[in-house]
């Protein structure tokens, strides 16, 4: 793990005004802005959702992901809207980003099976992560993904 990243996992409730704003601001500049994807990216699951959060030596977010609890998105515990700014892409910072995820989800919930939906191209990238894929690729605002659980 680097040192130098401080990772916090908070409920909706917990996280301060500046740490959603930061949270917003780095899904969107990914998913809305980079990805030229006009979408809804806050929805009725933020507040029922557990937050990922990887601050930097500069005070400054860098990733995130969200933690959906079973029965949210899907009957399994799930993560979803996993961002990592663009200039620390390729540092391992993602890899953190999902071990950090993965180990709250199963200090939180036990040996639970993990359900995401993922972009077909970042496929083999969760597969190194123990996740496979059980769905047909489909398309999901212009972009091809795939489902994939951990189990």
């Amino acid at each position: 793990m680097n040192n130098k990243i401080t990772w916090s996992v908070l409920q909706f409730n917990d996280l301060s005004v500046k740490q959603l704003f930061d949270v917003l601001q780095l899904r969107n500049q990914i998913f809305i802005v980079e990805q030229n994807c006009p979408y809804l990216d806050i929805d009725e699951k933020d507040p029922k959702s557990f937050h990922v959060l990887g601050i930097d030596q500069h005070q400054k977010l860098i990733a995130t992901s969200r933690i959906l609890p079973p029965g949210i998105s899907y009957s399994e515990a799930s993560i979803g809207r996993v961002a990592v700014a663009i200039g620390s892409r390729g540092t391992g910072i993602g890899d953190e980003l999902n071990q950090v995820s993965m180990k709250f989800i199963r200090d939180y919930y036990g040996e639970v099976p993990i359900r995401l939906s993922a972009q077909k191209h970042l496929s083999n990238y969760y597969n190194k992560h123990g996740f496979k894929v059980v769905s047909d690729p489909y398309d999901e605002d212009g972009i091809p993904h795939v489902e994939m659980l951990y189990s």
